[in-house]
């Protein structure tokens, strides 16, 4: 049986910590650009246009909450490793989201996208490595999922889990277009939301 979508319902943007509202036990969504955050976010809440959806990538470049009705917050970092973006900006959005994740104390779960089409970048294993030094509790989900060939899906699965150094039991496998997976990431948002 499908869960019910979240209820989100857009609080803020900012770019640095001090400046976020307190709205109780958050999780956060990292990722590079064009991995499909927003989209995903959007998924969660069976909603088009809660968070920004765009082509270009790098369009999300500030911390943007989302309060949950039930209590918490989902928040939406802005994407990393998008070449167009001037050098002074993708500088600034590191400073922004290692501030968020190291200093945020409502902080209950990181939830790192990587792109299951194309496996873990160089970037996405920094950020894996990153996470696991600094000791942030971390999830990460493979979007695009209906993107892999099913022929290839179980090789796919295989070669992401290591690639991320995980085993493949710990990865959650989603599509937020065809809305496989949507469902127990949902769960895992809900049960970190309200513990």
């Amino acid at each position: 049986m499908a869960s019910k979508p979240l209820q989100l319902k857009f609080v803020q943007s900012a770019t640095r910590v001090h400046q976020l509202p307190e709205l109780g036990p958050e999780v956060a969504f990292v990722g590079r650009s064009n991995v499909g955050k927003s989209s995903l976010i959007n998924a969660l809440a069976h909603q088009r246009q809660l968070a920004r959806v765009s082509n270009t990538p790098g369009r999300t470049q500030l911390i943007n909450v989302f309060s949950h009705l039930a209590g918490g917050a989902v928040v939406d970092l802005p994407g990393y490793g998008y070449a167009r973006v001037p050098g002074h900006i993708r500088g600034d959005w590191s400073s922004m989201i290692e501030g968020y994740l190291l200093e945020r104390e409502e902080l209950v779960m990181v939830f790192a996208l990587v792109d299951g089409e194309i496996g873990p970048t160089p970037l996405d294993v920094q950020m894996l490595e990153w996470l696991r030094y600094n000791d942030v509790p971390h999830t990460v989900v493979a979007t695009k999922s209906d993107k892999v060939k099913s022929a290839k899906r179980q090789r796919r699965k295989r070669d992401l889990a290591e690639g991320c150094m995980l085993e493949q039991g710990d990865i959650v496998w989603v599509s937020a277009s065809k809305n496989v997976g949507v469902d127990r990431l949902r769960d895992l948002v809900i049960s970190h939301l309200t513990t």
